[in-house]
């Protein structure tokens, strides 16, 4: 199996046993909560409100945390305009 794509063996043994990393389940769980969140709100909540609503939950997040996978996700208030 090794041989056809021309890589190491122990590389092709190494990423059979690869799992998720902490973070990186931990930001998809709240990522989740994040669009749970803004669709909650009708989507009129902004990064601002969606951390004040994960600290309330429990969560120990910064306001940069919550900004980047909003933006991955594109996930944005509505603007009205007067």
């Amino acid at each position: 199996m090794c041989e056809v794509p021309a890589i190491p063996r122990s590389t092709y043994y190494k990423s059979l046993d690869k799992t998720i990393s902490n973070p990186k389940y931990e930001n998809e769980i709240l990522t989740q909560r994040m669009i749970e969140i803004h669709k909650g709100s009708k989507t009129r909540y902004g990064a601002p409100k969606i951390h004040r609503q994960l600290k309330k939950d429990g969560y120990t997040v910064s306001i940069k945390r919550v900004r980047r996978p909003m933006r991955k996700e594109g996930i944005h208030p509505i603007h009205h305009v007067f």
